[in-house]
């Protein structure tokens, strides 16, 4: 696989695609329907998904593209695959929350090896380089640039003054504040979508629990970001890194960090 390829591609798919979603956005009304499970997707998902998903398919024909939003791929298996969530976050895209995200991943073997992450609405947009550095670019159109965002020191184990990102849906849940206690947590900031792996990747958080069912396209771009920078992704229940290609592709719970933090 032709890295530099993946990473031209991956720019260009996400850009693209979080022009068009902050269109939708910006307009009077967001178009929803409501999928079989209950949750909602909206015009934008389904028109960023075909973007990114014939982009995909266009430059690298014959490698598997899993996509929330395409159920006809769940059924796929292979070492070698793209993993899309073309617009995480809906619910607070439709609330008119800036939070959301445009998430394409490369995995091999079980692991993220590249992965980028857009946030139309913040103006940030994390790519990992063929390189395995991380760049942030600023989509401001006043005023871009363009930066590597450093790896974590490796340092002494230290809870103190922990910086907590967490999901709106989990902010009340019991299970944070048993996990929580004995951390000395500076403060905790409550957000939709995988820009909280970002975050941390960027060093402006340090740790992340999640309780409850994801699936592998909501971490999977987010956690290669993380990992590109010494971070780090793993399960809840035995602390092992979370790998893709699981049957389902359905998550267990897991806790992002950066290193140092004890979990």
């Amino acid at each position: 696989m032709d890295y530099s390829a993946v990473e031209e591609t991956f720019i260009d798919l996400s850009l693209r695609a979080g022009s068009l979603i902050l269109d939708a956005f910006n307009a009077p009304e967001i178009e929803t329907s409501w999928k079989d499970d209950g949750s909602p997707v909206t015009a934008a998902d389904l028109a960023a998904d075909e973007l990114i998903r014939e982009g995909l398919k266009q430059a690298f024909p014959g490698t598997l593209v899993v996509s929330e939003e395409n159920s006809g791929s769940h059924a796929g298996s292979a070492s070698r695959f793209f993993l899309v969530d073309p617009l995480d976050g809906t619910s607070g895209f439709r609330r008119r929350k800036t939070e959301f995200t445009v998430n394409i991943a490369l995995i091999e073997d079980g692991i993220p090896v590249m992965g980028v992450v857009h946030a139309p609405a913040m103006g940030r947009h994390f790519c990992t380089d063929a390189g395995g550095k991380v760049v942030e670019r600023s989509v401001d159109p006043e005023a871009s640039s363009c930066r590597v965002v450093a790896r974590h020191a490796v340092s002494g184990r230290n809870n103190s003054a922990v910086r907590v990102v967490a999901s709106r849906a989990l902010r009340s849940d019991s299970r944070m504040a048993d996990f929580l206690k004995g951390i000395q947590v500076r403060n905790v900031e409550v957000m939709s979508s995988s820009i909280k792996f970002c975050l941390i990747a960027a060093h402006e958080a340090d740790l992340y629990p999640r309780f409850g069912r994801t699936m592998e396209w909501d971490t999977a771009a987010g956690h290669a970001i993380l990992r590109a920078v010494g971070g780090r992704l793993v399960r809840f229940d035995d602390r092992r890194v979370l790998e893709y290609g699981k049957p389902g592709f359905e998550n267990p719970g897991f806790i992002a960090h950066a290193p140092g933090t004890v979990v």
